[in-house]
């Protein structure tokens, strides 16, 4: 009887690689996550990619200013399609901003250690999706010198909102999700404040980082308090992630039209936002890990989980693809199988191809384990996952192009104003995040030092958290 060799190239799952790899001091992290805000000059590719997002950023500027001036016949939007290129751009970046939310609130609940590394640039993201997508409702009511009419205060004409529209709704939903999501990203970044205020190098520096670090000198109280504020922090963004992209779906659900009326909606929307959120996670967290060298922070255990969750989340989305159609054909209203089957054969047929090909089949590849590690192919399957959750809102909103009534069927066409101000959000979106990986932390240096073996030198300790207990923090000891 012959004994096979033993392949001890398959990975053992008992024992899963590191999160933190080539350092075994709390100082080498401190030093090495610092010098991407210290290094005297970023890499050329920062200064190229900032020119050209600041370029575009300055060209949607310029495009809302021609909009208000001249009115909002400058876009596509036309009988019967009134929602055009602003709606769908606002749906794709209020979903861009869930990943966030998502691996800082909800995976730190589970105490999931991997989000670590990852989970700083992630809510960063989110605040300046937000931003993106907040701006394009300003910008569609036309006259945008009464924006202020959607807030509920009375004025002198007794304009009261109309608190029965889901755009209404969509104003508190975001503006609540926002002022969390930007509470949660900055009361994680006071201890990393904190050390680049005893490691700047000049005063000026000292003194804003020093002003935005509240006075953090790592003590057991300071920890205490930062502890609960984040867990509680953390609890009530939870919650969003579910209700803020449900309320965005009622925009549709609660219309009464053939492809939008239906309850699928909001559970379908969340998923689909996690799953964009995610692709948008990782096209920023490939080029970033190798520009500036944080291979040893964002490791391929990171971008395989993120690769897994993608997979889970693209495979509910085809599977509600596949239940809007099943459920237009046993309602048997004529109107809603006209409405999907048009999506898939009409006019706009090259739409729902795209959205099929890049949500539902590119992702499929991740269930082979050598592509899911393989940075190439994990780098076009999200890139065509960004496209993708574009077209689905585009698909979706195109159901006005053939309503009840023939005589009023249209072809949808972006004008030049309508494609601009799409490329400027994304110029805006760019040029805020390279910003911000310049000037603060991208990556959490008090949480990544607590999930460190150092940190809980006693195998059986609790060491899942961080703080005074396990030896992090102190920015003096670790300047």
């Amino acid at each position: 009887m012959t004994t096979l060799p033993i392949d001890n190239t398959i990975e053992d799952p008992l024992h899963r690689p590191p999160l933190v790899l080539n350092h075994d001091n709390f100082t080498s992290v401190t030093e090495e996550i610092c010098h991407v805000n210290e290094s005297p000059k970023p890499p050329m590719a920062w200064y190229v990619t900032l020119g050209i997002a600041g370029a575009l950023a300055g060209m949607l500027g310029v495009l809302i200013m021609y909009l208000i001036v001249t009115g909002v016949g400058v876009w596509g939007n036309q009988n019967p399609v009134m929602w055009g290129f602003p709606i769908v751009n606002f749906v794709f970046w209020v979903g861009i901003g869930h990943a966030g939310t998502l691996i800082s609130a909800i995976l730190f609940l589970f105490r999931q250690r991997w989000r670590t590394a990852i989970n700083r640039f992630a809510e960063a993201m989110t605040i300046f999706a937000v931003i993106c997508a907040g701006m394009f409702p300003g910008i569609h009511i036309g006259r945008v010198w009464v924006a202020y009419w959607l807030f509920p205060i009375p004025n002198q004409m007794d304009m009261w909102p109309q608190f029965r529209s889901p755009l209404l709704w969509d104003v508190f939903a975001v503006g609540t999700y926002f002022t969390v999501s930007l509470l949660f990203w900055y009361v994680g970044m006071i201890p990393d404040l904190a050390t680049l205020r005893d490691r700047a190098s000049n005063r000026i520096k000292a003194i804003a980082y020093g002003f935005f670090s509240l006075g953090w000198r790592g003590s057991t109280r300071h920890w205490h308090r930062y502890e609960r504020a984040y867990l509680l922090l953390a609890a009530l963004a939870t919650p969003l992630v579910l209700s803020v992209h449900s309320v965005v779906s009622f925009d549709f659900a609660v219309a009464q039209l053939p492809g939008w009326h239906t309850t699928i909606f909001p559970p379908y929307f969340v998923a689909g936002a996690i799953f964009g959120g995610f692709a948008m996670v990782m096209t920023l967290a490939i080029p970033a890990r190798e520009l500036w060298g944080l291979k040893n922070f964002i490791t391929m255990r990171h971008l395989e989980n993120m690769n897994k969750i993608i997979l889970l989340t693209g495979s509910i989305v085809g599977y509600a693809y596949a239940m809007e159609f099943f459920i237009a054909w046993y309602s048997a209203a004529p109107y809603e199988g006209f409405a999907f089957i048009n999506r898939a054969s009409g006019q706009h047929w090259w739409a729902y191809a795209i959205m099929i090909t890049c949500n539902v089949v590119a992702p499929q590849l991740f269930w082979s384990k050598r592509l899911r590690t393989n940075l190439w192919v994990m780098f076009v399957v999200v890139m065509m996952v960004n496209i993708g959750m574009w077209f689905e809102r585009f698909v979706i909103v195109l159901s006005l192009e053939q309503d009840f009534l023939p005589s009023s069927w249209a072809y949808f066409k972006p004008t030049w104003v309508d494609l601009g101000m799409l490329a400027g959000s994304f110029g805006l979106f760019l040029t805020l995040f390279l910003l911000f990986i310049r000037y603060l932390p991208v990556i959490a240096i008090a949480e990544v030092k607590a999930i460190m073996p150092e940190a809980n030198p006693h195998p059986h300790g609790h060491g899942a958290g961080h703080g005074p207990d396990h030896g992090v923090g102190d920015t003096e000891v670790d300047a």
